[in-house]
């Protein structure tokens, strides 16, 4: 349903993406690798905050480069980011609810997205609570909340468990897994967190230094003797069935 080709992102002499091919296919997809290997880079092509150098990417059938950052909303595409983009001083509707003003989202039906969103992470008691108060877990599901209200056609999560405990972590991927089902959208999930990845995602990428070096059915990925040795130690990571 999405398919890059040749994409190429040049920051003057370097190069963090470097004639990526790749294809992902409805469900959760997994995007793996170390630190500085073209991950948000990537995210941020996908989202237009970086123009490449080169290449394409096709999404349901659309040229998602041709359209300007503001339209690629409009279009359906959502992403948390590494930092916290929640307001603390908002509540938690408020701040589901500002991603739907400039999103093309008939009016009369915002309060009911929002609510429904915010009721699918598991948020509706503390839907007029201010994002401030709640504790870190909480404010992941916010920002969870944000990139499923609406629609979306294509869901771009930046490491959204980050920082939190493996209990937190594991009812966070409970909610990812349920992305697509619920909204029906393609989600792309970026982690360092390998049991997390391994519990949500059907398929995984490995991006390294730009280059994809291993793609397929996570499992398979994730048993790949040269993805272990580099990026997972010896110990083998429980894929849920």
């Amino acid at each position: 349903m999405i398919v890059i080709d040749a994409l190429t992102v040049r920051f003057g002499g370097v190069v963090p993406i470097d004639d990526m091919h790749l294809r992902m296919d409805v469900g959760v997809n997994g995007l793996i690798g170390p630190n500085g290997a073209g991950k948000t880079t990537f995210f941020n092509v996908m989202s237009g905050f970086v123009k490449p150098a080169e290449g394409t990417v096709t999404a349901f059938g659309d040229d998602l480069l041709a359209l300007q950052h503001f339209r690629r909303v409009r279009w359906g595409l959502r992403r948390t980011f590494q930092t916290e983009q929640a307001v603390a001083e908002l509540t938690v509707f408020e701040n589901v609810l500002t991603v739907l003003e400039h999103s093309g989202f008939a009016a009369s039906g915002r309060r009911a997205a929002v609510i429904d969103a915010v009721e699918f992470v598991g948020l509706g008691p503390l839907l007029n609570r201010s994002v401030g108060s709640l504790g870190a877990a909480e404010r992941r599901l916010v920002e969870v909340a944000r990139a499923v209200v609406g629609s979306p056609r294509l869901v771009l999560l930046d490491e959204p468990a980050a920082g939190l405990p493996d209990e937190e972590t594991a009812a966070l991927g409970e909610v990812i897994k349920q992305i697509p089902d619920r909204t029906g959208a393609l989600t792309v999930l970026v982690d360092h967190d390998m049991e997390l990845v391994g519990a949500t995602c059907s398929h995984v990428a490995v991006l390294d230094f730009g280059h994809i070096i291993a793609h397929g059915p996570t499992r398979e990925v994730l048993d790949d003797p040269n993805v272990m040795a580099a990026y997972l130690g010896t110990e083998e990571v429980e894929v849920e069935a």
